[in-house]
């Protein structure tokens, strides 16, 4: 399996659609930070992603410290540091007042219809929640706005209407339109990365452009295919025909840490991911993810998390991924 579905995998998102608006000029959407959000969207997450799409028409996108942004119909908005934003007809039109947030959030999808009656734009807010360590990992070096267009390509038409699909579904008295839109909210995030990916961005750093870069990502790929293989920098450097110097500082430069940095990081992401989810001994778990003892697994996982691998599993005992409301 690659590096991004073996990271996602990790990640465990949950997603959900819980805004469906048809705004008419002049409009004005604010929308919170994320961590204001959370707590209405989904309690107990450590990390939400909130995203836009535009089905239909065009709007301004405008944050604190940065020119409006043009979107049109197609667009895909991820707000992967979770900034507070404003979407609106025209840039400078003032936000409507009166509305709580826990009652514009309630409801999902919650069909909102406003506006000054002129020109129409139709817009989809979703969000995902997933754990905060393996998020950041993912989104580390991405802009404050990622900005994918959808339209013109097999997949992004398909999931343009299976959004839509989705939409009608959530209305209909038939049970599963919740979960349905919840499958596809995930669908959309990946294949926003997926395009980000492919766009050229100029000189980017962060682990997106680790995974596309022909030396990291090929170390990427070997760590990830086989983690508790005990790698050495050098062996590293071979799978990807190049120095070990080379690989270290390129990997520096774009991941943010040494090869042997992120393996333990990486080791630690899947250790939680059994724990939380299953009650296999820490022996087991040891050996899966490259530790010869569980004495050296748990100071390992210590020095990540701060507790011992047996208190954080009781610690999320009753936990279970999260699931979006249906």
């Amino acid at each position: 399996m690659d590096a991004l579905s073996e990271t996602l995998r990790v990640v465990q998102l949950a997603g959900a659609i819980f805004i469906n608006a048809r705004f008419s000029a002049p409009w004005c959407y604010q929308s919170p930070a994320a961590d204001v959000a959370a707590p209405f969207l989904e309690p107990g997450a450590e990390r939400i992603i909130i995203f836009h799409v535009i089905t239909e028409g065009e709007c301004y996108v405008e944050m604190e410290d940065a020119p409006p942004m043009h979107v049109t119909a197609g667009d895909v908005l991820l707000f992967a540091q979770g900034d507070a934003h404003r979407m609106c007809s025209e840039p400078g039109v003032p936000a409507p007042t009166g509305a709580r947030l826990q009652d514009i959030l309630s409801r999902r999808p919650r069909k909102l219809i406003y506006g000054g009656g002129g020109t129409a734009t139709k817009l989809v807010c979703g969000y995902l929640a997933c754990d905060a360590r393996p998020a950041k990992m993912l989104l580390t070096g991405l802009p404050p706005v990622v900005k994918v267009n959808m339209l013109g390509s097999r997949t992004g038409d398909w999931l343009m209407d299976s959004l839509q699909y989705g939409l009608a579904e959530a209305r209909s008295p038939r049970p599963g339109g919740g979960a349905l839109l919840a499958k596809l909210a995930e669908v959309l995030f990946i294949e926003v990365l997926r395009e980000y990916m492919n766009e050229d961005h100029g000189e980017r750093t962060g682990w997106l452009a680790g995974v596309n870069d022909r030396v990291v990502g090929a170390a990427l790929r070997a760590l990830h295919e086989r983690p508790a293989h005990p790698w050495s920098v050098s062996e590293l450097a071979q799978v990807g025909c190049t120095s070990r110097s080379v690989l270290a500082e390129r990997f520096q430069q774009l991941v943010g840490s040494s090869p042997i940095q992120y393996l333990t990081q990486w080791r630690m992401l899947m250790a939680s991911k059994m724990l939380r989810e299953g009650s296999a001994p820490l022996t087991r778990i040891a050996e899966e993810v490259g530790y010869q003892t569980d004495s050296a697994f748990s100071r390992a996982f210590r020095r990540e998390f701060g507790v011992p691998p047996s208190s954080w599993r009781r610690s999320k005992a009753g936990l279970s991924s999260f699931q979006p409301p249906g």
